[in-house]
């Protein structure tokens, strides 16, 4: 089973985080359209083995999309490939986009899962965050979206400077009071070139308190976990049954495609990104060409990535799977580095498997890094 992935690129405006490929302008938005419509056509080879499982929407804004635009990109992929019978359809949406029309048009659409940008009910944090909805908005728009999905999922974000504890909690059980079965949720990320960078650089607002960070993260994983949440992944908590199938091929190393400008693609060996440019992703398409960088990974890269993604899951670091797909030295020298990480209690052994333990599961990256094998 497989994944497909589409990137559109615009947004109605900047959040100040974010350091995703996008564009405020819609000037090029038919052009764009029609050549992700092009690329789904031209890669069609790459995925004639697969069976495509799930078709995800992300951005960027999917949501500034048209009906009839996201069920043209829908179409093309069935047209192309051999879709499952069942695939897991989701849509990424702003709450200001979810209007009583966009969620009929939506849920009458093939579309059965949205995953919704909240990322906070609070004003100030939304204000902070430059994000085009208000906190009025987040709420009535999960009022709205839970009458027509079941399947939704929602972002929340901690550690934005001045939210207490106290307020963190509130997002986190006024998220449980629409009864959603997924959150995704993720610390605020100082990422270089980002308005937020410069605005902390300024003085203008506080830098993220990483240890605050990691207190929420822990109220957050106990909370969610009293309410019947599996957390699956670092990010990630889903009710049985709800586990985001596309986030989990990629944590599980499936295939994937990635359609659109600044998209990746993942087909086991080889790893590509489009150009991360509108105007150059269009014209090449335009050309009939792929505007795609490849990247042919070795043994190690693989390790690497398996140990850095299997950390983050529940799914653990299989050590026969290690020493089948990598041979034995990767799995003695896998041993050999986690010991210091056992013995602080980050990092345990269970059925053949390497796992974090609640300890150091904030820390999964981090500890993931050091037990890395350097080419």
């Amino acid at each position: 089973m497989s994944g497909i992935y589409i990137h559109i690129p615009f947004c109605k405006q900047a959040c100040h985080y974010c350091d995703f490929h996008f564009s405020t302008s819609l000037r090029k938005k038919d052009e764009l359209v029609g050549a992700l419509v092009k690329e789904l056509e031209l890669r069609k080879d790459e995925f004639k083995d697969q069976v495509v499982e799930t078709i995800y929407f992300g951005g960027g804004t999917p949501s500034l999309l048209s009906i009839e635009e996201l069920q043209l990109l829908i179409d093309e992929v069935y047209k192309h490939y051999k879709v499952a019978e069942n695939p897991e359809i989701t849509l990424e949406a702003n709450p200001d986009d979810l209007t009583t029309k966009h969620l009929n048009d939506f849920s009458n659409s093939p579309i059965n899962r949205l995953s919704i940008g909240i990322q906070s009910f609070f004003e100030d944090d939304l204000k902070l965050m430059n994000r085009a909805h208000n906190s009025e908005e987040a709420i009535k728009c999960m009022e709205e979206a839970t009458r027509h999905f079941d399947n939704i999922s929602i972002d929340l974000i901690y550690g934005i400077p001045g939210m207490s504890n106290e307020q963190w909690i509130q997002n986190i059980e006024t998220a449980l009071s629409f009864n959603i079965p997924h959150i995704s949720s993720y610390a605020l990320t100082v990422e270089p070139r980002t308005a937020l960078a410069s605005l902390i650089k300024k003085g203008a607002i506080k830098n993220v308190d990483d240890d605050l960070a990691q207190e929420q993260f822990h109220i957050m994983v106990e909370k969610l976990e009293e309410a019947g949440f599996v957390h699956y992944e670092l990010s990630n908590f889903g009710k049985p049954g709800y586990f985001s199938r596309n986030n989990s091929a990629y944590w599980q190393g499936k295939p994937y495609l990635g359609i659109g400008p600044s998209a990746h693609s993942f087909d086991g060996k080889h790893r590509g990104w489009n150009v991360r440019n509108n105007t150059k992703y269009i014209k090449a398409l335009e050309e009939n060409k792929i505007p795609i960088e490849i990247e042919t990974l070795t043994v190690t890269d693989k390790y690497n990535e398996y140990v850095m993604t299997g950390l983050r899951t529940i799914w653990g670091v299989s050590l026969e799977k290690v020493e089948q797909d990598f041979g034995v030295s990767y799995k003695t020298y896998l041993l050999e580095q986690s010991q210091k990480h056992i013995i602080e209690h980050l990092l345990y052994l269970e059925d053949g498997k390497l796992l974090v333990t609640k300890k150091g599961q904030f820390l999964s990256d981090g500890i993931a890094s050091d037990l890395f094998m350097l080419n």
